[in-house]
């Protein structure tokens, strides 16, 4: 049986588990099996900023900071699943790459 690599990536970690969750009631309930969540190393985005606009006073810096995070999963593929997995909500900033093995 061929399978699907689906690698997820987003800044908020909620929305990456909260998808992991319903494709895994999918596979579950149609019987097909599943690796993962694999979780892949966090990138970490960070931003350092003076307060001060025009350089005068005391050195004071603002620290941001936004985290990637990854998982991948496999999983075994038919019409159904595919099917299925499509229709699932998709939120806003997640992002999705499949790959068929």
């Amino acid at each position: 049986m061929s399978k699907a690599r689906i690698k997820l990536m987003c800044d908020d970690i909620k929305k990456v588990n909260n998808f992991v969750t319903e494709v895994k009631k999918i596979t579950e309930k149609l019987g097909v099996s599943m690796v993962g969540p694999i979780p892949l190393p966090t990138k970490k985005l960070k931003v350092t900023t003076r307060k001060s606009p025009d350089g005068e006073g005391k050195a004071s810096f603002e620290r941001y900071q936004m985290r990637i995070h990854k998982r991948v999963l496999d999983v075994e593929i038919n019409d159904r699943v595919i099917r299925m997995i499509t229709k699932v909500h998709i939120p806003s900033g997640l992002n999705i790459e499949i790959k068929l093995i």
